[in-house]
């Protein structure tokens, strides 16, 4: 309201005049001060604030002059194979069946019950990679232009249906691919669910994905008049003059998931 900016106008006055400080001098401490953190003991908590926890992407995109190479990546994880002195043993109890004590017996069946484990282990890990490795390529696939540009724009609607059909897997086999999964680009590390996007349609029938919507609204507040900061009803206006007609309160989510606090907490002196 008026009064509420000629209060906070009195009050910006009050605090030069007692500082004596300039006008610049001011808005220089306000743009220094927020940017820090109010909560500087919550870095030493991963727990809490996660800003120090190290991510390991699990697979790796790389151009090569326009072809998309994809790989997982192993790290130091070792092949895994089956001891061949334990293999060897079994070998040589089957093959003295006639000859063998109880104990060799028992012996043979303990060592054959945990090399089928192994066995069944090895197996899940390979079905698991086999997995990993259709679902990354039915995604690259799906979203070659944002892997080629690393434009947000180019990422159209995409769930986890449509990986599913490409790849022949359940839903439920998608979801947890990609939950808590990591891809490296070379514009950098993205989780894999950020390549998921719902659909909107526009007033002319188009259909576009969320995340452009989310790239209208980042770039409108971005470049707004800090001193006069746009309003959720105003950004909504916005989007509906561009042919994107939102709900206030989804336009006020959208906000929020790209961590831009409301129109009076953005406004600048």
């Amino acid at each position: 309201s008026k009064a509420f900016v000629d209060l906070s106008k009195k009050r910006y006055d009050h605090i030069i005049k007692d500082l004596g400080i300039s006008e610049k001098e001011i808005k220089a401490a306000i743009t220094e001060i927020i940017k820090l953190n109010p909560k500087p003991g919550n870095s030493w908590d991963n727990s809490i604030s996660g800003n120090n926890i190290q991510i390991t992407p699990d697979f790796i995109v790389e151009n090569d002059n326009g072809e998309l190479i994809v790989s997982l990546n192993q790290g130091p994880i070792p092949e895994l194979n089956i001891n061949k002195n334990f293999a060897d043993m079994l070998d040589e109890y089957s093959n003295n069946k006639n000859n063998q004590s109880k104990e060799m017996k028992e012996a043979a069946i303990f060592v054959k019950q945990k090399l089928d484990s192994a066995k069944w282990f090895i197996s899940s890990i390979k079905q698991r990679q086999e997995t990993l490795q259709s679902v990354i390529h039915a995604l690259v696939e799906a979203r070659k232009d944002f892997f080629l540009s690393g434009d947000e724009t180019k990422l159209k609607p995409l769930i986890l249906k449509d990986i599913a059909d490409k790849t022949g897997y359940d839903v439920s086999t998608i979801s947890r691919v990609s939950n808590s999964k990591y891809v490296q680009t070379q514009f950098g590390i993205f989780p894999i669910k950020y390549l998921f996007t719902d659909a909107l349609q526009t007033n002319d029938g188009d259909v576009i994905s969320t995340k452009g919507i989310k790239t209208i609204l980042e770039e409108c507040i971005n470049n707004e008049d800090k001193k006069n900061p746009l309003t959720d009803d105003r950004l909504m206006e916005i989007l509906a003059a561009k042919g994107y007609t939102i709900a206030r309160r989804t336009v006020a989510k959208y906000r929020e998931q790209l961590n831009f606090p409301v129109a009076r907490l953005r406004k600048e002196l």
